[in-house]
């Protein structure tokens, strides 16, 4: 692969073709116009397929595998075997050029930081995108995929599978209901990280096995020499390729505290955390957000709240409420909704939430179905609302209308434990997306994860570094 292709020579292939005389149209299009299509199966391809894009796609092969693209060829050979006849291909922009016109939907499952740009490439070709959970690497990008969305009126979905199960809906609606009254915090947990965090530039680099395609898997951000400390699966604790333990599950494990508690952008947020270094996140963090009230639910009233997560094996106070015996959460994952008339604990997605002191819920009857249920699965939904016409299609539950600001909010709290040395409540404005209360002289002490290099410790302006965690500068040849 040509490093030297860029993007403008992407979208100047991408018109061309577009205008040839024997551009094919999707299936899916000609059955929007009336027609009835030689087949009503979507023809999907596979960014980064090796790991949890081959369970997406796996949950969509009653449809067309048609192309897969992984900058990894041994990685991804159990799924290259699964679909034969798929086109496979390593960089998506050739994919994209050579086949696009044979696509409909794309499933994007790479590392963090390279989902922006192949989701957006997409877009700009009318191909609906089902995007692996974060959403995006940071804030800025997030925006931009859901601006993006709507330009090109595509079907989207974000792969926080369990925001399509029937139990976010009923935490949902048992909030609203006020059974547990007004809610004035929530409290969210995780044991992640399981994976390595906390780390150290690997001081020598690795030869490049020849089944990968190091340049491609680099991306956006900046390059550095192979080791397999980074890939694969690894990458999600380096700051350069991942969001850590927050981005990892807070898609998850918060996914049912935005839903309900009908959350927008934060007003502030703050963090403290485990050491960690320019390379990589932390072990263990707690991160506070401030959130203000909200319209009413009904007759219930939405007050300011805070939300507090905790990762790395660090667990909230139990509620009196809960007793001891009651392990908290499920599954080393976990939420309390904190209400004036009682508490809600719940795993992730809702699950198996029960609504505590016991005795006084017991037997209060279940609040009536409000929200749409998926009778089918998150990928399926997806699958269902790309074969709907434009003017009557309902879209998937977690399309990028709601999983933007979920990410965003998500991911910024990675901005609040990277300027965490500033020891100040960090005030956001979400519209714009930048902290408001930073003066020009202040600074940020950070370790310097890379051996050798001196300084070992920086010092770092805040505005110019919350500037770049909040929309990154990307390597040559990449732009979203």
């Amino acid at each position: 692969m040509n490093s030297n292709f860029s993007r403008r020579d992407f979208l100047k292939t991408s018109a061309a073709t577009t205008a040839g005389l024997f551009f094919v149209v999707p299936s899916n299009a000609v059955s929007g116009l009336g027609h009835v299509a030689p087949s009503d199966k979507l023809n999907i391809a596979g960014i980064g397929v090796g790991s949890k894009g081959a369970v997406n796609l796996d949950n969509m092969k009653s449809e067309n595998i048609v192309a897969l693209c992984d900058i990894d060829w041994q990685y991804a050979k159990h799924v290259f075997d699964k679909y034969p006849s798929a086109k496979r291909y390593k960089d998506f922009r050739v994919m994209l050029n050579e086949f696009g016109k044979s696509i409909d939907a794309v499933v994007i499952a790479t590392p963090d930081h390279t989902h922006a740009v192949s989701a957006m490439a997409c877009m700009q070709l009318g191909k609906h995108v089902y995007v692996q959970k974060p959403l995006t690497h940071s804030v800025y990008e997030s925006r931009a995929l859901l601006e993006a969305s709507r330009r090109y009126k595509v079907v989207t979905q974000m792969g926080n599978e369990g925001h399509s199960s029937a139990t976010v809906s009923d935490v949902c609606e048992w909030i609203w209901s006020g059974a547990i009254g007004e809610v004035t915090h929530v409290d969210a947990w995780t044991n992640r990280p399981i994976w390595p965090q906390g780390l150290t530039r690997p001081e020598q680099g690795m030869w490049v096995p020849e089944y990968i395609d190091w340049d491609l898997f680099i991306g956006p951000a900046k390059m550095r020499p192979y080791h397999r400390a980074y890939h694969p699966w690894d990458w999600r604790g380096w700051w350069d390729f991942g969001t850590g333990a927050l981005g990892d599950m807070a898609c998850h494990v918060l996914d049912v505290v935005f839903s309900a508690m009908k959350l927008g952008h934060p007003t502030a947020v703050e963090a403290s955390s485990t050491a960690f270094n320019t390379e990589s996140a932390p072990m263990a963090s707690t991160i506070h957000y401030e959130f203000p009230a909200r319209p009413k639910e009904g007759k219930l009233n939405m007050p300011a709240v805070g939300v507090t997560w905790y990762d790395g094996g660090l667990l909230p106070n139990r509620p009196a409420a809960i007793p001891d015996n009651i392990e908290l959460g499920l599954d080393r994952n976990g939420v309390i909704f904190h209400g004036t008339k009682g508490v809600l604990m719940c795993g992730n997605y809702g699950e198996k939430y029960k609504l505590y002191p016991e005795d006084k819920f017991r037997s209060l009857p279940k609040p009536a179905a409000r929200l749409r249920r998926v009778e089918t699965s998150h990928e399926m939904d997806f699958v269902r609302a790309c074969k709907e016409s434009a003017e009557n299609r309902v879209m998937p539950l977690s399309n990028f209308e709601y999983a933007g600001p979920l990410n965003e909010m998500v991911v910024m709290g990675n901005l609040a434990v990277r300027l965490k040395s500033l020891n100040k409540k960090l005030l956001w404005n979400g519209e714009e997306m930048r902290i408001t209360n930073l003066a020009p002289d202040d600074k940020i002490a950070v370790t310097n994860g890379i051996p050798k290099e001196e300084p070992r410790t920086l010092t770092i302006n805040a505005i110019e570094a919350s500037t770049e965690y909040v929309k990154h500068n990307y390597r040559e040849g990449w732009t979203l």
